[in-house]
């Protein structure tokens, strides 16, 4: 299914005037009819043709249609596709066309119409919008904003991990949203919620040793919280790759929260400060043997003092306690021999 654009019915405004003109004219002639028969026996010539207009004559009301900027209408004539209104104006239509948007009740993760307090998707619709989509099957060709609830899924360790995306999308071709799927909104946040899957299964949390996250069977440094982009690029192409056929369009896709599941928080933070305390103890000891390092050159350069292996080490040992302590220390002064 292509999508055909009707462009040269922008025309609405004569057929209104039109259609107005010949609605005077019917109650015209009914006038007359009554006024050269009576109104028990009008004539017929006049009044029976303005009666008839004025029974039917509303029925080419309904082709007149209004488009506001980056609004699209899909119409069908008894079952057939015959093409979609797009850019603003006032057009006029066969009137016995049907406007077709399987999707105009549905509203996905945006402007708060979703209520995920039990951590799942409801489509509903609120009053003001009701109202509104009552009557109107208008498709919207603006960039609009997707953003499912928050899903566990476990990273390639195994580890569940809560994470949520927006994603950014248009419409791109009216007649496939309309025709090659049911409702091509509901469609888009299945695929967005499967792809999250697929994507967030191959990378681990944090950077873990001989993990291959490309596919090219090296291990690399990638990782959800160290690649957020290059993980969202890759959720927004695999949900393009599923979301051809419905004529849509992704154009980003952003990880807005990225934590561990609860019942693992904790344990991870833990491990997460162990870390951290192990990677700065080293860079202290680093430090430190480095400081002792240099004190014993300087010393010898500069003669101050000759020590035999007992006393350095034994200066080694106070240097590096009180360089890798974690209180200060408290000095002792010896005012003997230094033997």
């Amino acid at each position: 299914m292509k999508e055909k654009v009707i462009s040269n019915r922008k025309n609405g405004m004569l057929f209104l005037v039109l259609w107005i003109a010949l609605y005077t004219a019917a109650v015209v002639l009914m006038i007359a009819g009554i006024a050269r028969g009576g109104e028990d026996a009008p004539e017929l010539l006049l009044f029976l043709p303005g009666t008839i207009w004025i029974c039917i004559g509303w029925i080419p009301f309904a082709g007149l249609k209004i488009l506001k900027p980056q609004e699209a209408l899909v119409l069908t004539l008894f079952g057939k596709y015959i093409g979609t209104l797009k850019g603003e104006g006032f057009y006029y239509v066969n009137p016995f066309c049907q406007a077709v948007n399987p999707a105009a009740k549905t509203h996905l993760g945006q402007s708060g119409d979703v209520d995920d307090t039990d951590n799942s998707k409801k489509y509903f619709t609120q009053p003001a919008a009701r109202a509104e989509n009552a009557v109107s099957k208008k498709i919207s060709l603006k960039a609009m904003t997707l953003s499912n609830a928050k899903q566990k899924v476990n990273d390639v360790l195994g580890n569940p991990v809560e994470i949520s995306v927006a994603v950014i999308w248009k419409v791109k071709d009216t007649a496939k949203a309309v025709f090659n799927v049911d409702n091509y909104k509901e469609y888009l946040s299945l695929q967005a919620d499967a792809a999250v899957r697929d994507i967030v299964k191959i990378y681990p949390y944090d950077v873990a040793p001989n993990i291959d996250t490309t596919g090219d069977g090296k291990a690399d440094d990638g990782s959800l919280r160290g690649s957020t982009t290059v993980v969202a690029e890759r959720i927004r192409a695999m949900i393009q790759s599923k979301v051809e056929d419905a004529g849509l369009e992704i154009t980003e896709a952003r990880i807005t929260y990225l934590a561990y599941a609860p019942e693992i928080a904790a344990v991870m933070l833990q491990r997460q400060q162990a870390s951290a305390v192990i990677d700065a103890r080293k860079m202290i000891v680093d430090g430190a043997v480095g400081m002792v390092e240099m004190a014993l050159d300087k010393l010898s350069e500069n003669g101050v003092v000759e020590l035999d292996e007992e006393r350095k080490a034994a200066m080694v040992s106070n240097l590096l306690v009180v360089l890798c302590g974690n209180r200060d220390a408290q000095p002792v002064v010896n005012s003997g021999s230094l033997y």
